[in-house]
C-alpha cells in the first residue's frame, strides 16, 4: 500500500511539472481556425486574412474587408500592391512600390498608392531622387488637402566627383518622410532634356542620359551607385506602411461593438492620427487580435529569481521564494541564505560593495570633469581662441566683443531648449536667450565644422564686432568651447521681412511707405558692408528671411554665416556657390566668381518681393509664373506691371514711385553684373524716394534716361537692341554645379 501511494504521489508531481512546459510549447495563435496562414514565404497574421475559412461556418479570415488579401501564384497582394512582410507587434506592412521616372514629356511614369487604413512610415522610409539636373515631388492627400515634399539634385562639368553609396545631393538626394502621408503620388522631373556627357572619376558614365527617378524606399534597401545615373536597375523597391484598426480613438472604440482588442491586451492610439492599435500586456505574448497568452518567465529565463527552482509563474508575472529554513525573498538582489552568520556576511559584503561603488563613482566624476575641461580647451584652440584673444588684447575696442562660456549659453537657452528656437537656416539654428545680466540675445548654433578655417573665423569675429551700423545686427560675442562655435547677437524682436511680407499682407499706402523705408535701410546696410567696412564684406545670402525688423519696423541685416571678406586689392573671389534658391545671382552660379554685384542681384529679388508679395519661386504655379523674377521682368517689359504688383497697393499718389521702384529692381536683376548699379547707388536712389515722400516738391528724377523710361512706361526697360534684353529669361536651368540651395524660410 505504501509503495502504491508513493508511486501515485510521484505521478502527480511529474504531471504538475510537465503541464507548464506543455502550455509554453503550444504554438501561438496567428490566424483563425481553417484560414490560410501563408502565401509563398509570407506569413498572414490576423487581423489580415484571405477569403473565408474552411470551417462549417465559413467565417471571414480577416477582421474587416480592408484587411482582406489575395494570394496569386504564391504572391501575396493587398489591393494592387505586392506584400513582402506583415508584422503585428510593429503594426507595419512591407510592400513593393513602382519607381517613378521622367525621361521626356512623352516618356514618363507617375507612381500612385492609395493607402486606406495605412500611412507611409516616416521612421522606416526615405524619399529619394536619382539623376542629374533632376527633382522629385512626393504628394499626399490628407483631409482633402494636398501636401508636398521633395528634393533636388544637379550635376555639372567633367571634374565632378560623385561617390558611390553616398546620396549627398549631387546625382542623388534624399529627405525624411513627413507625418500623415496618405494616398500618395510620386513624380520625377528633369530641368533639361538636352543630351549631356558627364565624367565621374575621369571615366564617362553618362551618355545621352536625361532620365530622373523618384521613389519612397525602406531604410537600408537602396544603395546609390554612379552606374544608376546611366541605367537605373530597379522597377520596384520596398517601402513600409504603418497600419491601424478602425478610424476612432481608443475611448470611442471601446464603446462600439467592433472593438478589436482581445484578452490580456490593451488599446494604444498614441502617435496615431487615425485609428488605434492592440498590444499585448506586459507578461503576455501572442496576437492581441486573437488574445494574448501568459509568458512563463520561470521556463524562459526572464525572471528575477536566484534560479528556476525558486521561481513560481503567475498570470502576467512571477514570484520568487526561498525554501524553509532560509531567509530572503528569493530574488537575485537578496537571494536565499541561511540565517545569522550568512546574514552578517551578506550585510558586510553589501556595505563593502557600496563603499567601492561610491568611491569609484567619485573618481569617475573627477576624471570626466578633467576630460571635459581638456576637451573644451581643445575646442577653444581649434576655433582660434588664442588668435582671437591676442588680437583683442591689442585693440582699444576689445570690450565690444565678449567671450562666453558654454555653461553661460546653456543656462541662457535652458540647455538649448527647442521651444526657444526662433529661426532655422542652411547654416545653423538660432535660439532666444536670457543672459544673467537680463539682456535678451539671439544665439546662433552653426551646423558646419571646418577646422581648416580657424584663423579666418577668429578674424571674421573681430571684423564683425567692429561693424557699428544701426541697420546691421550687432555681434555681441562668441563661445569657442564647443565643437561648433556659437555666436551671440543682439535680439531683434519683430520677426523677419519675409514674415512681414507674406504673413501680414497689409495693402494700405502707409505700408508701402514702410516697405520703401525698409528697403532703403537694408540697402544702406549692404552699401556699408561693401564700401565702408574696414575690410569689404559680401553678404552672399541676401534674402527677406535674413532682414530682421524691430518693434518700429527698422531693418536689421543678419546672418553672416555665408559671408566672405574681399581683400582690398581684389574685386572678386572664387568660391563654391552657396545661397538660397530664387535669390542666387545667375552670373555667380555660372562662373563661381563672387562679387559685390552678386548681393545686388539678390537685393533686386528682395525689391520684387516687396512689390509683389510673392515668393521667389513656386513649383505649384504655371511654368511661366514659377520664377518670380522672370514673371516680373516680362510684365514690366510688356507694360503689364499691374498684373504682378500686389493688388490694392498701387494708387494715384504712389503710382510713379512704384514704377521707379520697379525700374530700380530691373536694373539690379541684369544678368551682366557690370551693368548692375552698385549697392551704394541703389541705396542713394531708394533714399531719394524716401525724400520725395517727405518733400514731394523735390524732383528725384535727375537722370534724364530714367525720366524717359517712366514717361514711356515699363516696356522701354527692355527695348530691342538693349544688350541685356534677351537675358531676362533666367530660371533654374542656369544653376550649375556645387549649388547649395536652402528651401527653408528660416534665417
Amino acid at each position: 500500500m505504501c509503495r502504491v501511494l508513493m508511486l501515485a504521489l510521484a505521478l502527480v508531481v511529474v504531471i504538475v511539472a510537465i503541464a507548464p512546459h506543455q502550455t509554453l510549447s503550444a504554438p501561438l495563435n496567428r490566424t483563425l481556425p481553417g484560414c490560410k496562414s501563408t502565401c509563398g514565404n509570407v506569413e498572414i497574421p490576423y487581423p489580415f486574412g484571405i477569403g473565408n475559412s474552411s470551417t462549417p461556418d465559413q467565417r471571414p479570415c480577416f477582421l474587416k474587408p480592408v484587411f482582406n488579401l489575395a494570394c496569386n501564384n504564391s504572391t501575396l497582394k493587398w489591393g494592387t500592391v505586392t506584400v513582402l512582410n506583415i508584422s503585428v507587434p510593429a503594426h507595419q506592412v512591407d510592400v513593393l512600390q513602382l519607381v517613378s521616372w521622367f525621361c521626356n514629356s512623352e516618356d514618363y511614369w507617375e507612381t500612385w498608392l492609395t493607402t486606406g487604413i495605412s500611412r507611409i512610415s516616416r521612421k522606416e522610409n526615405k524619399f529619394i531622387t536619382v539623376g542629374c539636373d533632376s527633382y522629385g515631388n512626393l504628394n499626399s492627400v490628407y483631409n482633402d488637402k494636398t501636401y508636398t515634399t521633395g528634393c533636388l539634385t544637379r550635376c555639372y562639368g567633367n571634374a565632378l566627383v560623385i561617390d558611390d553609396g553616398t546620396c549627398s545631393g549631387i546625382g542623388c538626394c534624399q529627405v525624411d518622410i513627413p507625418p500623415r502621408m496618405t494616398n500618395i503620388t510620386i513624380k520625377a522631373f528633369a530641368f533639361t532634356t538636352s543630351r549631356r556627357n558627364i565624367s565621374i572619376n575621369n571615366a564617362s558614365v553618362i551618355s545621352n542620359s536625361t532620365c530622373s527617378y523618384s521613389f519612397v524606399v525602406k531604410n537600408g534597401f537602396y544603395n546609390f551607385s554612379t552606374t544608376h545615373l546611366k541605367s537605373f536597375p530597379n522597377k520596384t523597391l520596398p517601402l513600409v506602411l504603418d497600419w491601424t484598426v478602425g478610424n476612432k480613438s481608443c475611448d470611442d472604440s471601446k464603446s462600439r461593438g467592433d472593438y478589436a482588442c482581445k484578452e490580456n491586451s490593451y488599446c494604444d492610439d498614441k502617435d496615431s492620427d487615425y485609428g488605434y492599435r492592440c498590444m499585448c500586456r506586459d507578461g503576455y505574448e501572442g496576437n492581441p487580435y486573437l488574445g494574448c497568452i501568459d509568458i512563463d518567465e520561470c521556463k524562459t529565463g526572464h525572471h528575477t529569481c536566484v534560479s528556476e527552482k525558486y521561481c513560481l509563474n503567475t498570470n502576467g508575472s512571477h514570484k520568487c521564494f526561498c525554501p524553509k529554513g532560509q531567509s530572503g525573498n528569493g530574488t537575485k538582489e537578496e537571494g536565499c541564505h541561511k540565517k545569522d552568520v550568512v546574514t552578517k556576511v551578506v550585510i558586510g559584503v553589501a556595505a563593502g560593495t557600496i563603499i567601492l561603488v561610491v568611491g569609484t563613482t567619485l573618481l569617475y566624476l573627477i576624471y570626466q570633469k578633467r576630460r571635459l575641461n581638456k576637451l573644451r580647451e581643445k575646442y577653444f584652440q581649434q576655433n582660434g581662441g588664442s588668435i582671437l584673444l591676442q588680437n583683442l588684447s591689442t585693440r582699444e575696442n576689445s570690450s565690444q566683443i565678449q567671450i562666453f562660456t558654454e555653461e553661460q549659453l546653456k543656462k541662457a537657452t535652458n540647455n538649448f531648449d527647442e521651444s526657444l528656437i526662433i529661426g532655422k537656416g542652411g547654416f545653423g539654428t538660432v535660439y532666444k536667450g536670457h543672459l544673467a545680466d537680463n539682456r535678451i540675445v539671439a544665439i546662433k548654433k552653426s551646423k558646419i565644422v571646418d577646422k581648416s578655417q580657424n584663423e579666418q573665423f577668429a578674424n571674421e569675429v573681430i571684423v564683425l564686432s567692429q561693424i557699428n551700423h544701426r541697420n546691421v545686427v550687432k555681434l555681441l560675442g562668441c563661445c569657442l568651447e564647443t565643437e561648433v562655435p556659437l555666436l551671440v547677437y543682439e535680439f531683434v524682436n519683430h520677426g523677419t521681412l519675409f514674415d512681414f511680407i507674406h504673413t501680414e499682407r497689409n495693402i494700405n499706402d502707409a505700408t508701402w511707405k514702410t516697405r520703401v523705408r525698409i528697403a532703403a535701410e537694408a540697402a544702406g546696410a549692404l552699401s556699408y558692408l561693401h564700401s565702408e567696412a574696414s575690410i569689404p564684406i559680401i553678404h552672399r545670402d541676401v534674402k527677406t528671411a535674413n532682414i530682421l525688423l524691430d518693434n518700429t519696423y527698422t531693418a536689421k541685416v543678419s546672418d553672416f554665416g555665408a559671408s566672405r571678406f574681399v581683400p582690398l586689392d581684389q574685386t572678386e573671389i572664387a568660391t563654391m556657390v552657396q545661397g538660397t534658391f530664387g535669390y542666387l545671382d545667375p552670373e555667380y552660379m555660372r562662373t563661381s566668381q563672387l562679387t559685390e554685384k552678386s548681393d545686388v542681384y539678390s537685393f533686386g529679388v528682395v525689391l520684387v518681393e516687396l512689390l509683389t508679395v510673392e515668393k521667389p519661386y513656386s513649383f505649384g504655379k504655371p511654368e511661366e509664373k514659377r520664377s518670380l523674377t522672370n514673371h516680373f521682368l516680362s510684365c514690366l517689359k510688356e507694360g503689364r506691371l499691374s498684373d504682378v504688383v500686389q493688388v490694392g497697393i498701387m494708387n494715384e499718389e504712389n503710382k510713379k514711385e512704384i514704377m521707379e521702384f520697379s525700374i530700380l529692381a530691373a536694373k539690379c536683376l541684369r544678368l551682366n553684373g557690370e551693368e548692375r548699379p552698385s549697392m551704394k547707388e541703389v541705396a542713394m536712389e531708394l533714399e531719394g524716394m524716401r525724400l520725395t515722400e517727405k518733400h514731394p516738391w523735390i524732383n528725384t528724377f535727375q537722370n534724364p534716361e530714367e525720366a524717359h523710361l517712366l514717361q514711356k512706361g515699363s516696356s522701354s526697360v527692355c527695348e530691342p537692341g538693349d544688350s541685356s534684353s534677351h537675358q531676362y529669361t533666367i530660371g533654374y536651368d542656369s544653376i550649375n554645379d556645387h549649388v547649395q540651395i536652402a528651401f527653408d524660410d528660416g534665417r
